[in-house]
């Protein structure tokens, strides 16, 4: 079955500009996760109660990745080049900090939420931790989980020819979301067993999808298998379904922009998605009040809406250069901002002047070391992805990048990322 083309849009900016707003918006995400972090741990009388700074940091990484990713696909129309850079794009950093997690277990113990079994490695492998009811070795990776479910159900939705339908995807997904917190009180599927059986359809479905044979079998099975587990074994199935529709809202914007799509969905899921909380049996944080939490959906979607409408201007540089190494700095910060109250004690308990001095100090190393990571590490596994997903494969012709195979490769996706 071919995929439906989109049809011809008008042309847009250069690519740095077109960009530029994306890796803007990522990089005012990465740094509100940062400070949710920080201020608890060091400067707790300058959190905000009003808002959640690191949902709303995430909720706008998901409306970027959501914009971005589909149309990337549809794009490159080539499934097997979309996987090879996402691996390539995701997995080196991520693995870099699961072995830093891993080494720090000397002196900090890892997290009790990891389970101490091999579902823990099934569970990191296939990045669905968050969706298999289990803990990642930094906290900050459950994000991860829903960045590749939907990358599960794009992939799906595209070889079935059904990737148009973005805002039905949307209202459906917060239709689930409302209808999950009335219902579910807890993950129907429990133990370990979730992840092995995860474990094995995402290795064998990803040689398909990659390879090419039975490909479109493999698609829809993985995308069945990730709804599946984000409503019946993840952490809290109603939060779940709503970050997809979060997500199919930023394609549905993307959709209405392109002329193949009208406001209607975007608003409908806008609404279901402020309401999933509001009946829920499983709602009783902070964060997820009404008022907390229409606020946090409210500030989430002015500031997307806002870099679209700045997106033909020129954007201030440092907050592009933080997007650029949001990813590296979404996963390191977390591990790194442990370490401080093992050397330095409670940070809580001294003096403001030194509160403010470790912290400056902790964000300069953390963003630091991300650069560091990001030259190093991000692109030039990035390039070789690149140029591995553009060699033809077996009874495969290689596709060109394309212009949306050049946003895909310098879109990050997170994913990307809170906690």
């Amino acid at each position: 079955m071919s995929p439906p083309a989109l049809p011809p849009t008008s042309p847009l900016p250069t690519t740095g500009k077109r960009l530029a707003w994306l890796d803007a918006l990522r990089g005012v995400g990465a740094v509100a996760v940062l400070l949710e972090h920080l201020l608890p741990w060091f400067m707790p009388a300058l959190r905000p109660y009003w808002f959640n700074l690191g949902m709303y940091g995430v909720l706008v990484f998901f409306l970027v990745s959501g914009y971005i990713i589909p149309v990337s696909l549809e794009g490159r129309g080539d499934v097997r080049a979309f996987w090879i850079s996402r691996a390539f794009r995701l997995y080196p950093i991520y693995l870099l900090v699961v072995g830093l997690v891993l080494a720090m277990g000397f002196w900090i113990p890892v997290r009790e939420q990891v389970p101490r079994d091999l579902s823990a490695v099934a569970g990191h492998v296939t990045m669905l931790q968050d969706v298999l009811h289990m803990g990642g070795l930094a906290d900050t990776m459950w994000t991860l989980s829903y960045e590749m479910v939907f990358y599960l159900l794009v992939t799906a939705l595209f070889v079935w020819g059904l990737h148009l339908r973005s805002g039905l995807f949307a209202v459906l997904f917060g239709v689930m979301g409302v209808g999950a917190g009335l219902v579910l009180s807890a993950p129907l599927l429990g133990g370990p067993w979730p992840a092995y059986v995860a474990g094995v359809l995402f290795c064998v479905g990803m040689v398909c999808v990659v390879g090419g044979r039975f490909r479109t079998a493999a698609a829809c099975v993985l995308g069945v298998m990730a709804v599946v587990l984000t409503l019946f074994s993840g952490f809290v199935p109603w939060l779940g379904a709503t970050i997809l529709a979060v997500m199919f809202t930023g394609t549905a914007i993307r959709r209405w922009e392109q002329g193949v799509g009208g406001p209607l969905p975007v608003a409908a899921a806008a609404v279901l998605v402020a309401l999933a909380p509001v009946w829920s049996i499983q709602a009783g944080w902070w964060w997820v009040q009404p008022d907390v939490w229409i606020t946090t959906l409210v500030l989430a979607g002015a500031t997307f809406a806002g870099a679209m409408a700045l997106r033909g201007r020129r954007l201030p540089r440092p907050v592009v250069w933080l997007g650029l190494i949001s990813y590296s700095l979404y996963l390191l910060h977390h591990p790194l901002l442990k370490l401080v109250p093992a050397v330095l004690g409670d940070v809580r308990a001294m003096p403001q002047a030194v509160q403010l001095s470790v912290s400056a100090a902790c964000v300069a190393v953390v963003v630091g070391l991300s650069w560091l990571t990001y030259r190093y590490v991000e692109l030039p596994m990035q390039r070789f992805g690149r140029r591995l997903a553009h060699m033809p494969s077996s009874g495969e012709a290689a596709s060109g990048p394309g212009e949306s195979g050049v946003s895909e490769a310098r879109s990050s996706s997170f994913s990307e990322p809170t906690g």
